[in-house]
């Protein structure tokens, strides 16, 4: 991947094949193209699920206000909401802001879910479906104060929706010029590659990105997801890199005393399984001098198959701790060690086909790179035959 960070007037600075978080320095400015797109986002996306006080913690319009400007003035250009984070607050937030600052809001890559349905008692208030996508649209756009999304997301996952009826929607929406790129967050990935299928069938709005939750705590999504959207040309937004919470260095094995955090009620509290690799995080945060949080998203971050890291904050002190990221660099060994320490166990096929593979070595197989052993039996069955 290659990475080109640019200047304030759109010139390009400087190039860097290869370079990613957590390997060599880089900032909000070292802008990705975003899948097999032409839109450039930052590393690090603000994701303003915190944004509004509407669910008893979170953050007032006032420090979402200095939270946005901390990040734009750092060179931040990606910006995350949804239709439900805090029932439509967050939109309203962001809206209000760029309002007071006119020239701002095509400067910035603002994208926005759908799906949450806001309106009780209404069956179309919400979901896939072409009359929820268009209602719930205009009602973002109204909140946002803007005619237009660079980014729309399908928020979940509706098996009773056709996939055509959907992706036809967006569609429209795009040529109507209300949206610029569609993505998909949370969805299967067989879902997702049907979707991807139909759309370049038809020639509609490809899927440019994902979203799907992503850490050292949570690495499923290499099993199906990330192969599928490398293999689609897709890009990937993680969320939730520091898995609620666990990984911000709140935690660890030996602490025995209750956790600072206003949403331990709804996440709950690490288990003996995650207390070994949030140990060993804090022990590799230990070594490169930075904070766990920083050390988990620079880990995230510098995984190849990302390209941008949904980050959250509450105060603006919170968003400076983790853009502290940007600065953090690991070695291949810190690296390996977390890599080995979280490694998933995988569902068929990432893991049986590594088994499998030795079947092929006839044919000169190889698995992530390495040459399949044959067995005693394959050697046997292959002198007979």
């Amino acid at each position: 991947m290659r990475l080109v960070e640019w200047d304030v007037r759109g010139s390009a600075l400087r190039t860097t094949p290869g370079c990613r978080i957590g390997s060599c320095a880089l900032s909000l400015s070292s802008y990705i193209t975003l899948g097999r797109s032409g839109l450039r986002v930052s590393p690090f996306t603000l994701g303003t699920m915190t944004f509004g006080e509407d669910h008893g913690w979170g953050a007032s319009p006032q420090e979402s206000h200095a939270i946005l400007t901390a990040y734009l003035d750092r060179g931040g250009n990606s910006i995350d909401t949804a239709n439900i984070s805090t029932n439509g607050h967050s939109e309203k937030i962001i809206g209000d802001y760029f309002a007071r600052r006119p020239g701002r809001r095509d400067r910035v890559v603002i994208g926005t879910k759908f799906f949450g349905n806001l309106h009780e008692n209404d069956p179309n208030g919400g979901g896939p479906g072409r009359k929820a996508i268009v209602q719930q649209l205009e009602n973002s756009l109204r909140r946002l104060q803007t005619d237009y999304v660079d980014l729309y997301w399908l928020h979940n996952f509706d098996p009773t929706t056709p996939a055509e009826e959907t992706l036809r929607a967006l569609d429209d929406l795009v040529g109507d010029g209300k949206v610029r790129y569609i993505g998909f967050s949370d969805v299967p990935a067989w879902a997702t590659a049907e979707a991807a299928t139909i759309s370049r069938f038809r020639g509609w709005t490809p899927i440019t990105a994902l979203q799907l939750e992503y850490s050292l705590l949570e690495r499923t999504s290499e099993g199906e997801l990330l192969p599928m959207a490398e293999a689609l040309g897709m890009g990937v937004m993680a969320w939730s890199p520091l898995k609620s919470g666990f990984l911000s260095g709140k935690y660890s094995s030996a602490a025995t005393g209750p956790v600072d955090t206003g949403r331990a009620h709804l996440v709950g509290k690490p288990s003996p399984s995650d207390f070994v690799i949030i140990d060993a995080l804090n022990d590799v945060a230990r070594e490169v001098g930075a904070t766990s949080a920083a050390t988990a998203l620079a880990w995230v971050q510098g995984r190849t198959a990302i390209t941008s890291t949904l980050i959250g904050a509450r105060r603006v002190e919170q968003f400076e701790a983790n853009i502290a990221a940007l600065d953090v660099t690991l070695t291949d060994a810190q690296r390996s060690a977390l890599d080995e320490v979280s490694a998933p166990t995988l569902d068929f096929p990432a893991e049986n086909n590594r088994t499998l593979a030795r079947m092929l070595q006839f044919a000169g197989a190889a698995v992530d790179g390495k040459p399949s052993i044959v067995s005693p039996l394959l050697q046997a069955s292959a002198i007979r035959y």
